[in-house]
Formats: C-alpha cells, structure tokens, sequence
C-alpha cells in the first residue's frame, strides 16, 4: 500500500492538510531504503538504472556452480 492510501485509511477524519503532511512523514519514515540500509537489513542500494546490470551479473555468477551434497554418515538400515 503506498503513503497516501495508508494515511488516507489511518486519518481519515483528519483535514487535507493534516493528511498531506501525515503522508510526507510517512515517506520519509518508511518508504525510504536508508534507514534499513543503517539498520543492516540491506546490503546496498543500487539505482534503478543499474538494477539490470547487477542482475546479469548475479546470474553469471551462479551459472557454473555446483551443488553437491554432503556425504551421508549412516545408511538406511531397515529395522
């Protein structure tokens, strides 16, 4: 849900005014990455202009590797 719909539901017997400047806090609280970048939940923040080229490269980077299981350390005795 963006910032308007949200602060339009939360005040909604609030004035234009008053929902206009809830909305812009609203934006700059939560609909904002640097916050959770401080925070660590993110790793970076990246342009939109540059999201296609790091997802090339994600791709590339995983397209050689190899999964392999660990050994097993018990067989499967029937009982």
């Amino acid at each position: 849900m963006g910032a308007e719909g949200a602060c339009n539901i939360l005040y909604r017997k609030a004035t234009p005014e008053e929902r206009a400047e809830r909305t812009k806090e609203y934006r700059e609280k939560f609909a904002n990455p640097l916050p959770a970048a401080r925070l660590g939940y993110i790793d970076e923040i990246i342009s939109p202009s540059d999201t296609r080229i790091r997802i090339i490269q994600a791709l590339e980077m995983s397209r050689n590797k190899n999964q392999s299981n660990p050994p097993k350390k018990h067989g499967n005795i029937p009982l």
